[in-house]
């Protein structure tokens, strides 16, 4: 009995640790291979210069990744407060009868395909504007971002005791200060669940392809179509030219740091709640 136990216990320490290095492989090939071929077109021009067309020397992306930042920062002032109002919502007053309604309609959002919310804010903003703008896919990005941040916030609440509602509450402190309180103390799962769905959209295209297209101009203003790193990193590397390609491979070692920065700041976050 005794040698069983010790074999089953062995088992269920190997097996766990073969699936984490299979896992660990790709990972470690696409980093490897994206950080060989992006520091090769890593330079200056990268960062500071605008497209050329294939065969002139010195172009870069600088509007690309100035783009990126402002979807990214449109979308997270769009989608992380819906998401963190709803999920304290979804927490805190869900004995209603809406509150099962907010939580379904965030499992389907959570769900749908960034393609279909594309979509969608195609047909609802830019067929009406008639044009594509940084603001249709900045909204784009936001509504990705709804679901994510709502889940995570959920979820930290749930992890506060009872104890604190239960005390606040009957001290005759209102129900609205209350949930103050008890967001206050899942402060840092909160911010986690937020750095994670400006992470996920990040390497958003689909949606940005029917949304804020693609612009070889600096940024004109929201009204206007815009460039992004993961569009430019789609149309440069599907391109027949060896130079876009090159940029290509820097723009997508560029993302792969952005994103790998915010999963760092997500630990950092989690470690100092521990």
């Amino acid at each position: 009995m005794r040698a069983s136990r010790l074999f089953y216990d062995k088992l269920w320490t190997v097996l766990p640790a073969i699936a984490v290095g299979l896992a660990i492989i790709p990972l470690i090939s696409v980093l490897y291979d994206v950080g060989g071929r992006g520091i090769e077109a890593m330079n200056l021009d990268l960062f500071t210069q605008l497209p050329k067309p294939p065969g002139f020397p010195g172009g870069g992306i600088s509007n690309a990744i100035v783009g990126s930042l402002i979807l990214v920062t449109l979308g997270s002032s769009i989608g992380i407060p819906i998401g963190i109002l709803s999920g304290v919502y979804i927490s805190e007053y869900s004995s209603n009868a809406y509150g099962p309604a907010i939580r379904f309609i965030g499992d389907v959002l959570s769900g749908i395909p960034s393609i279909v919310t594309g979509i969608l804010v195609y047909s609802v903003i830019v067929l009406q504007l008639h044009h594509f703008s940084a603001l249709a896919g900045g909204l784009a990005l936001g509504i990705i971002m709804i679901p994510i941040s709502s889940n995570a916030t959920t979820e930290a609440l749930k992890v506060v005791p009872n104890t604190i509602r239960e005390g606040s509450l009957a001290l005759g402190i209102r129900k609205w200060r209350t949930s103050l309180l008890v967001v206050a103390n899942a402060k840092a799962g909160i911010t986690t669940g937020a750095l994670l769905s400006v992470a996920r959209i990040t390497g958003e295209t689909a949606p940005l392809l029917l949304t804020a297209l693609y612009s070889t101009l600096p940024f004109a203003g929201l009204n206007q179509p815009i460039a992004s790193l993961p569009v430019v990193i789609y149309q440069y590397a599907t391109s027949p030219f060896k130079d876009w390609q090159s940029e290509a491979w820097g723009g997508a070692l560029i993302l792969i740091l952005i994103v790998v920065g915010i999963n760092v700041c997500v630990r950092l976050a989690t470690r100092s709640k521990r």
